[in-house]
């Protein structure tokens, strides 16, 4: 067993948080600053989507565990730090994530039946059952799909940045990563062609302690990973991620500086991810069930929720329309998913030449002629390696 300690964002002698919200949700801080904080339907908006992921968390673990979809990276625990800061961008804007900021494409108007299509790999999948579950994208929505190699859709956001830096377009790049991207050679590669660009991106790492099974503390020797902005010549800030109003301010700050044409920042929103890496990882054994009960008792929905009943703006009654309303809608997009079938086979030759070649053709055929006459293959049992 792990003997590592908790990361405790109310330790005395650590680094500061940023901070809005009361610990207890019951009010803003007298100190916490008062520009750039949502209003009341932005509120609305971000609490809706928090529900909205940690509904979807619970419905496809189950769903995984069945057997009926192959992979989930869990956000529970980490919803404030990725819809309050998701909240921010523009319908314009551009938002290259990793692992865990799916919601924030359904955030943005990506369609129910399209993210369970894809986690499904059915023929409604606009991934086209290519991609691994969880790697979600949105053309619709400026909603890049990421890949599992930790980093690269980083050089990727400052490359669109720098595009409609070009352009004159008045748009931003958000580029998400977690605390273990952060050693990767796609971080420093973006943040330092950022910096020197002067491109409009801002960063947001998501520190929810742990990158599999490597605790924060030996990731890296900064003091923060908010401070390793000033390497890159550019502002960093560190925030208490499970505080919606602080995601929100610190990142709206941000984009409103590379908006400016005032160049890059980074946003490191300390949270946890209260379950496992993935639906394939068994986080018992490399931390201690103190450290989790200690971060699922500073829920960080039920802190937004405490604030929004502080305020008068949700009632008792409201949620449990909401909760319903929410979890309607994913069953409805489940069974829609269940029902539609795989997709066509002859789409594995489409999309890489404009007009497949003959070989590709004559493969297509042949595929077709095998399936024909042996029927579909049958499905493979074992374990996935993350």
């Amino acid at each position: 067993m792990s003997t590592a300690r908790p990361i405790r964002v109310s330790d005395p002698g650590t680094f500061p948080l940023r901070r809005v919200l009361r610990e207890d949700g019951r009010g803003v801080l007298k100190s916490a600053a008062q520009e750039h904080l949502p209003g009341r339907d932005k509120l609305l908006e971000i609490y809706r989507a928090m529900l909205t992921t940690r509904v979807l968390d619970q419905r496809l673990l189950k769903l995984q565990r069945q057997g009926r979809v192959a992979f989930v990276g869990l956000a529970t625990g980490q919803e404030a730090a990725i819809h309050g800061s998701g909240a921010v961008f523009e319908p314009q804007d551009w938002v290259f994530s990793a692992l865990r900021e799916g919601g924030i494409a359904l955030q943005r108007g990506m369609p129910m039946a399209e993210y369970i299509a894809h986690m499904f790999g059915n023929a409604e999948d606009s991934a086209k059952g290519r991609q691994m579950p969880n790697h979600f994208q949105c053309r619709a929505v400026n909603f890049p799909s990421w890949s599992s190699v930790l980093g690269t859709q980083l050089p990727h956001a400052v490359g669109a940045a720098a595009a409609m830096q070009r352009r004159g377009e008045p748009h931003v790049c958000a580029a998400y990563s977690g605390d273990g991207a952060t050693s990767s050679n796609g971080f420093h590669s973006a943040l330092n062609m950022a910096a020197v660009m002067r491109a409009p991106v801002v960063f947001v790492v998501i520190d929810n302690g742990w990158a599999i099974s490597v605790p924060s503390s030996k990731q890296t020797a900064a003091a923060s990973y908010g401070t390793k902005a000033r390497a890159y010549g550019m502002p960093g800030v560190d925030v208490d991620g499970n505080d919606a109003l602080a995601s929100y301010q610190a990142v709206a700050e941000a984009a409103a500086r590379a908006r400016d044409r005032g160049g890059p920042t980074l946003v490191c929103l300390r949270s946890y991810r209260i379950g496992g890496h993935s639906s394939s990882d068994d986080p018992t054994r490399y931390r201690d069930d103190g450290e989790v009960e200690h971060w699922e008792k500073r829920d960080p929905i039920q802190r937004m929720q405490a604030y929004l009943k502080s305020t008068g703006l949700y009632q008792e009654a409201d949620c449990e329309h909401w909760q319903s309303d929410i979890e309607a809608a994913v069953s409805a997009a489940v069974r829609h998913a269940a029902e539609v079938g795989p997709p066509p086979l002859e789409s594995l030759a489409e999309d890489v030449y404009a007009e497949p070649p003959l070989h590709l053709r004559r493969q297509v055929v042949e595929a077709l002629r095998i399936a024909a006459e042996k029927g579909a293959a049958d499905a493979v049992a074992g374990e996935f390696p993350l």
